[in-house]
């Protein structure tokens, strides 16, 4: 699978790189092949990831903000600068205590 994240070799920074939207939540890949995936997320306040579960373990890091995280049926309350890890084919879902940026990292096998 390609990488059809950003471009390598150059300078950004991660909370400046994606962008609030009024009512949605807003995804942008930052990096993505066969061994995971990096993900970058702005969440307006009130939006979620509703439960769900996935194959591999993700990385969840708060870049801005602060939200509810709940895996397994329990809250974990996140600002910015932590970060939780949700274990593979455990239920979790995302809520947005207020607006927030995140950052996913999906680490396949």
């Amino acid at each position: 699978m390609e990488n059809k994240g950003f471009p390598k070799a150059q300078k950004f920074n991660f909370i400046d790189s994606v962008a609030y939207a009024d009512g949605s939540v807003v995804s942008k890949i930052l990096l993505r092949n066969d061994k995971g995936n990096v993900t970058l997320f702005a969440f307006d306040k009130g939006e979620m990831l509703s439960e769900h579960t996935a194959p591999y373990d993700a990385i969840v890091q708060i870049l801005d903000g602060s939200a509810e995280i709940v895996i397994n049926n329990e809250s974990h309350f996140l600002v910015t600068g932590e970060s939780i890890i949700m274990p593979a084919n455990v239920p979790h879902a995302v809520m947005a205590v207020e607006k927030f940026k995140m950052m996913l990292i999906m680490v396949k096998g």
